[in-house]
C-alpha cells in the first residue's frame, strides 16, 4: 500500500512519522531546566517552552530554547520532504517524467510533489505532537508554537516569517505572547483561506487547522485568564 499519486509505502510513513514523534520529544526549555537544576514545568506558569524559560531560567534559555524548538520542527519537515522526494522519484520512472522538458507529465509531477509535501506535513504534524505531549516526559511537554514556526518555516518561509512578524508586533504592543499567538492564528487563517497573493500556497488547509487548532487548545489556560484578567505580561528583566 502507497501514499495515493506520491508512491510512498504506508510503513516508510509509520516510521517517519514515529521518528518526527519523537525528535518532537526533545525540549529545550526542560533539558536547559534540569541543567540548571529547575523543573520548569513546576515554575512560573509550568508550560515547557521558550516564554515560560525565558522567565525561569533567563534570556538566554529562552533564546536557546526557542532556537532548540524552530530547528526541529524545520529538520523534521526538511529531512521528509528529502528522503520522500528520492523514494518517490525511484518509483515507477518517476525521476525520467521530472527530467523530461515537456510538459505532458506536469500534471504528473505535481500530483508527486503534492504528495511528497503532504507526507512531510505529516511529520510535522507529528513533531509538534511530540513537543505538547512527549513520552520521555509524562506527556507534559510545551503548546508548540516554535516548532509549528519551524515546520512552516520549512513548509513555505514567507507564510511563516509573516506569522512571527504578528507575533513580534503584537507582543511588542500588549506584553503577552498568547494574545500575539492567537492574533497570529487569526492571520494564518486568513491567510489560508484567501490565498491571499499566494502566501499560503504549499500548505494544506486541512493540515493547517489541525496543526492552529491545536495550538489554540494548548493556550486554553492563558485564554482563561485573559477572560478573568489575570494572565501576566511577559518582562525581560533579570529572571528572579
Amino acid at each position: 500500500m502507497a501514499l495515493p499519486g506520491a508512491g510512498c509505502p504506508v510503513w516508510a510513513i509509520l516510521i517517519a512519522a514515529v521518528c518526527a514523534y519523537f525528535i518532537g520529544n526533545i525540549n529545550g526549555a526542560i533539558l536547559l531546566g534540569k541543567a540548571h537544576g529547575v523543573d520548569v514545568r513546576k515554575e512560573g506558569s509550568g508550560n515547557a517552552g521558550t516564554t515560560n524559560a525565558l522567565r525561569s531560567i533567563g534570556k538566554k534559555a529562552g533564546a536557546i530554547t526557542f532556537v532548540i524548538d524552530v530547528v526541529k520542527g524545520w529538520v523534521v519537515f526538511f529531512i521528509a520532504s528529502y528522503v520522500f522526494m528520492r523514494i518517490m522519484l525511484q518509483t515507477d520512472g518517476n525521476m525520467q517524467k521530472f527530467v523530461d522538458s515537456s510538459t505532458r507529465y506536469f500534471a504528473e509531477t505535481q500530483a508527486l510533489t503534492a504528495g511528497v509535501t503532504a507526507v512531510a506535513l505529516l511529520c510535522g504534524l507529528c513533531v509538534v505532537l511530540g513537543h505538547m505531549y512527549p513520552a520521555v516526559f509524562g506527556f507534559r511537554g510545551g503548546k508548540g508554537v516554535a516548532t509549528a514556526f519551524g515546520v512552516l518555516l520549512g513548509a513555505n518561509w514567507l507564510f511563516a516569517l509573516i506569522l512571527l512578524a504578528v507575533v513580534l508586533v503584537f507582543t511588542a504592543a500588549f506584553r503577552r505572547v498568547s494574545v500575539s499567538v492567537l492574533i497570529a492564528v487569526a492571520v494564518a487563517l486568513v491567510l489560508c483561506f484567501t490565498q491571499a497573493g499566494g502566501i499560503a500556497s504549499g500548505i494544506d488547509a486541512l493540515w493547517l487547522v489541525i496543526l492552529l487548532a491545536l495550538v489554540v487548545w494548548k493556550h486554553h489556560g492563558n485564554i482563561a485568564r485573559l477572560a478573568k484578567g489575570t494572565e501576566p505580561k511577559l518582562t525581560f528583566g533579570s529572571k528572579k
